[in-house]
């Protein structure tokens, strides 16, 4: 029985008219690819490499791990929380109805703002791995790789605007490719053996960090590594059987995903110095692609990266335009953010004001640092925004299926303790890492959510529904999951 919802303007989209999005048009395996694309497995070992490196040195592995044990635990928390509602907002939508307007309100301006900046750390990458293939020099050429970004990112934006279908055949044959090459060389840096350290268990062990500082640091930047995979739940209204699929899809994508980055990773220490990581920020896998096959074939590495770029800046755009039109419909955004084009069935007026925005911001920050330093800002920064909504997710769904956690051990599990246990990790690890991040990520990450604060006065106090709290009613699970028992 599907739970009672909550005002008619946040009922997911079934007003009709220009306020609904595609019905049932992915299926399981177009979620599941869409779970690997938005975390781009290449793009995110190829732009966080020399950060993590730099955070934790050789505990790559190590920091990876224990961030991945417990972003499952939101993992399951957004499967779980999926099956009680159907909507494109996500945690906007849950993390309302089980904790408090503001904060649901907060969970949703946390996702925009990361992924506006995440498209400055995105189309710089577009444009010089692609650039990179045919010339080192036009590679560093800022006005160049500015150009060519751009051009990446447009065509992107009329890839999502075309519709969710068209996305999901570009995905599927993209990330395909993707992974079958770096499947390949995870195959050839364990054949390749080491160049620079032999491979230690200590890798993975907690005494790798100095200390709680260094650990959490290298958390943070391994939370970067693993987002994305949540916008299988952002595209829930356009998905098969909508209160299962995106769940499963969510976490077949962080499994792929997780195994991936622990293989690149140990390769990476075992065949890399951390001297030539940090002198290479922008283009790890190029060097680790030459190290283990000279040559045209290592460029194979690269082209992986390109297309891995490209596929997450479009499940971004997916993410951030579909939880803005979430946030229209309901009225806490301008309304027109939450219309659809009357035939392709996608938010064509979020999409061109987040193209604005994007080109905007990612025009100007190519003219005031060196690439390593906008990644390291932006990833840091992002990072931050990340344990802000999956934290709220997190504790949503104990709240939400407080009365059926005691009721079977995989309730217990995986719609409790686990999600709890990420909840918390995410909220320690957003706390011990402030201390130890520059003004400008500060500024950036922090910034940009109180910016959110001003339109979410303005709409409250238009008296919204949505800013109404709650009802008990609403806040009690009615649904049976299908793979509860």
């Amino acid at each position: 029985m599907d739970t009672v919802e909550h005002a008619p303007e946040t009922s997911g989209g079934r007003q009709g008219g220009g306020h609904s999005l595609r019905r049932g048009a992915l299926s399981l395996l177009d979620s599941s690819v869409m779970g690997v694309a938005g975390v781009a497995p290449a793009y995110s070992i190829a732009a966080s490499t020399a950060v993590l490196i730099g955070a934790v040195s050789v505990g790559g592995p190590a920091a990876l791990l224990y961030c991945g044990i417990a972003m499952f635990g939101i993992v399951w928390a957004f499967n779980y929380l999926g099956r009680s509602e159907t909507n494109a907002g996500a945690s906007y939508a849950w993390v309302r109805r089980a904790l408090h307007p503001v904060l649901g309100y907060i969970a949703g301006w946390a996702l925009v703002a990361s992924a506006l900046i995440f498209m400055v750390a995105g189309a710089y990458p577009a444009g010089s791995t692609l650039l990179g293939l045919f010339s080192n020099s036009a590679a560093n050429n800022v006005t160049a790789v500015t150009i060519v970004g751009s051009i990446v990112f447009l065509i992107m934006i009329a890839a999502v605007i075309a519709g969710v279908t068209i996305t999901a055949r570009i995905q599927v044959i993209m990330s395909s490719i993707e992974l079958v090459i770096l499947v390949v060389f995870a195959v050839l840096m364990l054949v390749h053996g080491h160049d620079v350290r032999n491979f230690s268990w200590s890798w993975f062990s907690p005494s790798v960090f100095h200390s709680s500082s260094v650990f959490f640091g290298g958390a943070l930047v391994a939370a970067f590594y693993y987002w994305g995979w949540d916008v299988t739940a952002n595209l829930n209204e356009e998905t098969k059987e909508a209160k299962v699929t995106p769940g499963l899809g969510g976490i077949i994508g962080v499994i792929v995903v997780f195994v991936l980055f622990e293989v690149f990773t140990i390769g990476t220490n075992m065949v890399l110095t951390n001297k030539i990581i940090a002198n290479n920020a922008g283009d790890v896998l190029l060097v680790l692609g030459q190290t283990v096959w000279h040559g045209l074939g290592g460029k194979l590495l690269v082209v992986a990266v390109v297309l891995s770029t490209v596929a997450t800046l479009e499940t971004t755009i997916i993410q951030v335009t579909r939880t803005m039109f979430s946030m229209g419909r309901d009225g806490t955004l301008p309304r027109a953010l939450g219309v659809t084009h009357a035939t392709r069935k996608t938010p064509v007026t979020a999409t061109v004001v987040v193209a604005v925005i994007s080109l905007g911001l990612f025009i100007a920050s190519n003219y005031i640092g060196s690439i390593g330093t906008v990644l390291t800002d932006a990833i840091n920064a992002i990072g931050l925004q990340i344990a802000i909504y999956y934290a709220l997710a997190g504790f949503s769904v104990v709240i939400l299926y407080r009365k059926k956690i005691f009721t079977g051990a995989n309730y217990f599990f995986f719609a409790g303790l686990w999600p709890l246990v990420g909840a918390v990790f995410m909220a320690v690890m957003f706390e011990q890492t402030i201390p130890g991040l520059n003004a400008a990520t500060l500024i950036v990450g922090l910034g940009s959510m109180a910016l959110g604060l001003i339109p979410m006065i303005i709409y409250w106090v238009k008296g919204r529904p949505y800013f109404k709290m709650p009802t008990a009613e609403e806040r009690d699970i009615d649904y049976e999951p299908a793979l509860a028992d």
